[in-house]
């Protein structure tokens, strides 16, 4: 009766096992079944006492009374030391259990010795590789192949665990060997197709997934895997191909895989069809949060403004605590330019958090910009000191202090900067602005020789430094060198492009300077400083009336500018206070600084 009982139990039992599988999961609840050892050894036990622990022990496993039949293996190896099926189903109960000591212990034990089945030896392999010992395992493999060698299964377990220990060629001739004897494995060419893919042989790769694919196309792993490989060669639109064809053949549900399929066009810019795929994940979950918040990131990439706050407000509403996604939507505040809302959702961020670097960050960011220099400086200055690594906060808070005439400030936040983030070329070219601030024009150049250093193509530490030699008159060759490779990096830019008109004035190439001056004021249209330059050639060429004109120009832009002012009255233009053109410009100035300030 006894042993009919187990007969009845153990042939009910699924009798297939992926060893691999297994060592994947160490935290799985389930244990292998029985080997063809375990249940020959239940069918003619060698020891009563032996047998009928085990049978206890078994029974409760079946029940995931887990502890019962720890116990119950336990006094089956008491009573039979010999019991390779006891030992075998304690390692696998171990390793479920996530204790890699014991069942590598009972794993050794199971494998040593001769007269194991391969599949046994095949999964006191998978075991030991998930326990830390893959040399071992290998070895168990190889002993499980001299017993069966017509048994693929070994060959391709084998083939993984060589690939985990960059045994990459040898892992190859395993799987391959394994193919011979099952040429129809799916597992097979899937497992060949990563060896391929860590060899950097791409092409066998895509063959071995191909083939898998061929053999099941329900075979999940390898569409992935090729997706990968054709997003890596830039073949976006195969990897998508290749994703609808799993969505359609395989399973329609599989949320990763969509998301997936939404990156992909996301990447391609493909916003319509991200979108439409979107929709289906929340057609059958409307509460998933992270396709609402892709949603509305794709309207906002599309400026569709409205409709990415829509979306993003919903969010809050059912997880008000999500802070990088209030963040999100202050942005999208700002580039509707509503910045009282703005500042409302970074400052409700810091009341649930104050720590929250990034909304510090937004909202210093974003009071520089409307000119709230104060404010930026407390919220920046917070940023910093919470998070010195990053370099962007150091920069506005450095220039927050600049338009505050705080110069020494500033430069103590550039250096500060620099401190933590030396090879970053703006820290030094702001900090060379800061020093200009306080006439200490070596410390300007080394700045800017630093920051040239770090990036020879700093198109705003090239002009600054040319610019700063041609307004002193000194190296004039250097001058004209480095505004021409400022120029030649941003041809457009009319201060750069003034910057060489200057240069090549100052170095007595007066007809080229009056064409780059030109050109830059149809670049940059009303700036002071540039039709100050342009009065100044044409005084130099005795045009009296287009010089009077040009400066008269710049003053109505900067009626503060003093030294032009004197210049003014110097040549004979006559009293620039009696000109109505600056007296209008100087009340316009007045009123605007009655206005609060705005972006």
């Amino acid at each position: 009766m006894r042993r009919g009982a187990i007969r009845s139990v153990v042939g009910s039992l699924a009798l297939a096992c992926a060893v691999m599988a297994c060592a994947a999961s160490p935290r799985a609840q389930e244990s292998p079944p029985l080997s063809e050892d375990q249940r020959h050894a239940v069918a003619t036990p060698p020891d009563s006492a032996a047998t009928y622990h085990f049978m206890l022990g078994y029974q409760a496993e079946l029940a995931h009374d887990i502890e019962t039949a720890l116990r119950e293996y336990h006094a089956t190896v008491e009573a039979d030391p010999a019991a390779r099926d006891a030992k075998a189903r304690l390692a696998a109960l171990y390793f479920g259990l996530g204790d890699l000591s014991n069942a590598a212990h009972y794993a050794e034990q199971a494998g040593e010795g001769d007269g194991q089945s391969a599949q046994l030896l095949t999964q006191m392999a998978g075991i030991l590789a998930g326990a830390g010992k893959p040399e071992r395992a290998v070895e168990l493999l190889d002993k499980a192949i001299g017993h069966a060698p017509e048994r693929a299964e070994s060959y391709f377990s084998k083939g993984l665990i060589l690939l985990n220990l960059k045994r990459t060629a040898e892992a190859e001739q395993a799987v391959k060997q394994g193919l011979i004897h099952a040429p129809e494995s799916h597992v097979g060419h899937y497992y060949l197709g990563r060896i391929s893919t860590e060899a950097g042989n791409i092409e066998q790769a895509i063959a071995g997934f191909t083939q898998a694919l061929t053999v099941n196309p329900s075979f999940e792993p390898p569409y992935l895997a090729l997706a990968s490989i054709y997003e890596t060669r830039k073949e976006r639109d195969k990897a998508v191909g290749l994703l609808q064809q799993y969505l359609q053949q395989v399973n329609p549900h599989n949320k990763e895989v969509r998301r997936h399929l939404v990156q992909l066009h996301i990447t391609g810019k493909d916003y319509a069809a991200a979108l439409a795929e979107l929709e289906r994940i929340l057609a059958e979950d409307p509460s998933d949060l992270d396709a609402q918040l892709r949603m509305a990131l794709i309207h906002g990439e599309q400026k569709e403004y409205a409709k990415a706050i829509t979306r993003v407000t919903a969010i809050l509403q059912a997880r008000p605590d999500e802070l990088r996604v209030r963040d999100y939507l202050g942005y999208l505040y700002e580039e509707t330019k509503d910045y009282p809302k703005a500042i409302d959702s970074y400052r409700y961020n810091l009341q649930l958090d104050p720590r929250f670097v990034e909304s510090h960050v937004h909202l210093g960011v974003l009071q520089y910009r409307l000119k709230h220099f104060p404010e930026a400086i407390t919220y920046l200055s917070e940023a910093v000191r919470l998070n010195p690594k990053q370099p962007e906060p150091h920069i506005v808070l450095g220039l927050a202090y600049l338009q505050s005439d705080q110069f020494q400030k500033a430069v103590e936040a550039f250096e500060e900067g620099i401190a933590h983030h030396p090879r970053n070329a703006d820290l030094h070219f702001n900090l060379g602005t800061a020093y200009d601030k306080l006439d200490r024009f070596d410390d300007v150049v080394r700045a800017m020789e630093t920051a040239l250093a770090l990036d020879p193509h700093h198109a705003d530490a090239l002009n600054y430094l040319g610019y700063s030699y041609a307004e002193r008159g000194i190296k004039l060759d250097q001058a004209l060198a480095l505004t021409k490779r400022a120029v030649a990096l941003k041809p457009d830019n009319g201060y750069y492009v003034d910057s060489l008109g200057w240069a090549l004035y100052k170095s007595g190439m007066v007809g080229e300077a009056l064409q780059e001056i030109q050109r830059a004021i149809t670049l940059v249209k009303d700036d002071p400083v540039i039709y100050e330059h342009l009065g100044e050639i044409y005084l130099h060429q005795h045009k009296r009336a287009e010089a009077r004109e040009a400066w008269l120009h710049s003053l109505e832009l900067d009626p503060s500018n003093g030294k032009l002012l004197e210049r003014f009255r110097e040549q004979g233009f006559g009293d620039p206070d009696q000109e109505l053109r600056i007296q209008q410009a100087k009340q316009r100035i007045a009123k605007k600084k009655t206005i609060a300030p705005s972006e």
